[in-house]
C-alpha cells in the first residue's frame, strides 16, 4: 500500500475575490441656508481605472459650489455579505452606499471613509450615527453584483416554531 506524498506539491494561491476600484464624487455647498456655513452631498460613485491618482483633486469650484474627487476606494465582495447585496438589488433601485465624515483640521471638506453595495453594511454605518450617502448603482455593476449574489448568495432557513405553551394541545391542533 502507497502512502500519498507528505508534501502536497506547490499550493494553489486563493482566488482573488471579486472586485472593483472606485472615486468618490463630493459637491460641497457654501452657506446653503443661514444656519450652515457648508453643506455636501455624495455626487456621484464612478469607477477608478487608475488615471485619477491617488490623492483628492478639486475638479470645479466658483466661490458658491465646489466638486471634489477623492479616488483609491477599492469595492471587494463577500460571500458572506450576500444578504446585504441581494436586499440592494431587490430594492428597487440599487445604490452605492458612502459613509463619510468633515475633516476635523477644516470643516469645509468632507472626507469619503468607506464606500460599499451592502444593504446591511449601510445600515451598520447609519446606526453607527455615521453620515452615509447614497447614489444610484449604474446597471452595468448591477449586473455585476447580481452575477455574484446568484452564484454565493444562500436564503436564511426558515426558523422553527416555537410551541404556544400557553394554548392547550387541542387549541394547539386548531392552529396546526
Amino acid at each position: 500500500m502507497e502512502l500519498p506524498p507528505t508534501d502536497p506539491g506547490p499550493r494553489a494561491e486563493p482566488a482573488a475575490r471579486p472586485g472593483i476600484q472606485v472615486a468618490v464624487v463630493m459637491e460641497r455647498v457654501a452657506q446653503p441656508n443661514q444656519w450652515e456655513d457648508f453643506s455636501f452631498r455624495v455626487s456621484e460613485v464612478i469607477p477608478d481605472e487608475g488615471i485619477f491618482g491617488l490623492a483628492p483633486r478639486k475638479l470645479f469650484d466658483d466661490g458658491k459650489h465646489s466638486r471634489w474627487l477623492y479616488p483609491g476606494f477599492r469595492i471587494e465582495l463577500f460571500a458572506d455579505e450576500c444578504k446585504g447585496y441581494f436586499l440592494n438589488l431587490t430594492s428597487g433601485r440599487p445604490a452605492w452606499f458612502v459613509m463619510w465624515r468633515l475633516d476635523e483640521s477644516d470643516p469645509s471638506l468632507a472626507l469619503p471613509q468607506a464606500v460599499s453595495v451592502s444593504y446591511i453594511e449601510g445600515d451598520r454605518w447609519m446606526a453607527a450615527e455615521e453620515r452615509v450617502d447614497n447614489v444610484p448603482l449604474a446597471d452595468t455593476l448591477c449586473e455585476w453584483l447580481r452575477v455574484f449574489t446568484n452564484a454565493n448568495f444562500r436564503p436564511d432557513q426558515p426558523r422553527k416554531q416555537r410551541t404556544a405553551s400557553f394554548l392547550s394541545p387541542q387549541e394547539r391542533d386548531k392552529l396546526a
